[in-house]
């Protein structure tokens, strides 16, 4: 019987030469409890907070890529530029244009896979810096990567906002929320899941805009995800917000309807 490797369960599995070889493809290999921690669910990719339906998905195995090839044909131009980010920032229109910039990626309809393509953009990323960092003798940084569930992350923010909601319940959810914050503003790439959120408080708009402006001053680039075209962003939260968000931004439009239940 033929012995099976880790692969499956490592994204690292595309770049890796020693991925079908059985003696060194396991769950003790150094490389794999840095990405994924000893037990699997842990590592680099948990400190992302990668959805885990999307923790072993990147740019080359996303299911999306199939129904939008449009689409990565912009994604696979755009990961290719991920080398940019070990280069020394000097400033000035030149490094503007050598700049990693960000990506809007856009569907009227839900299901289109944009956030897939999104998680799988971000892995991409992780292992560009996780290789590249060791190529030059470097630690690779713990949260290289961050992704942000915007609805995950306003239902938290409700959470301690309401009337009269107890302690237990609003104290944990307002330390999560802060928390999450942090780690977006921080994190060098980062995906902003469901931009569009409709009901936002001032309050609520003004941390998300808190975060769009420290990426955008900082040069940190940014995932978006809508259902919501970029053109009608200030619609849903206003004038200045949309345009930090289109600040050094191309938009990505996805086609068709959901295929949400379709794929296997």
């Amino acid at each position: 019987m033929t012995q099976s490797t880790n692969a499956s369960a490592c994204i690292l599995r595309g770049p890796c030469k020693t991925a079908d070889d059985p003696a060194i493809c396991t769950r003790l290999c150094p490389h794999f409890i840095a990405l994924h921690g000893a037990s699997g669910a842990g590592g680099r990719v948990s400190a992302a907070n990668i959805p885990s339906d999307y923790r072993h998905v990147t740019v080359a195995t996303s299911v999306a890529r199939r129904d939008q090839a449009a689409a990565y044909a912009i994604v696979d131009r755009y990961i290719a530029t991920f080398d940019r980010q070990f280069e020394p920032d000097a400033g000035g229109p030149e490094a503007a244009d050598r700049r990693i910039k960000s990506l809007y990626l856009y569907s009227r309809e839900p299901g289109t896979g944009k956030t897939t393509t999104a998680a799988a953009i971000a892995n991409t990323y992780l292992i560009a810096h996780y290789i590249g960092r060791l190529k030059r003798d470097r630690q690779p940084l713990q949260r290289p990567v961050y992704f942000l569930d915007v609805n995950e992350w306003q239902t938290l923010f409700n959470a301690f906002n309401r009337p009269r909601v107890p302690d237990h319940i609003a104290e944990p959810a307002s330390d999560a929320y802060y928390r999450s914050m942090e780690h977006a503003k921080a994190a060098p790439f980062l995906v902003m899941d469901d931009i569009g959120v409709r009901d936002a408080t001032d309050a609520f708009r003004g941390d998300l805009h808190a975060i769009i402006n420290h990426r955008v001053t900082n040069r940190l680039p940014t995932v978006y995800t809508s259902n919501v075209p970029i053109d009608e962003l200030a619609q849903v939260f206003d004038a200045r917000l949309a345009d930090r968000v289109r600040d050094q931004c191309a938009v990505v439009t996805f086609k068709g309807e959901s295929k949400r239940g379709v794929r296997k």
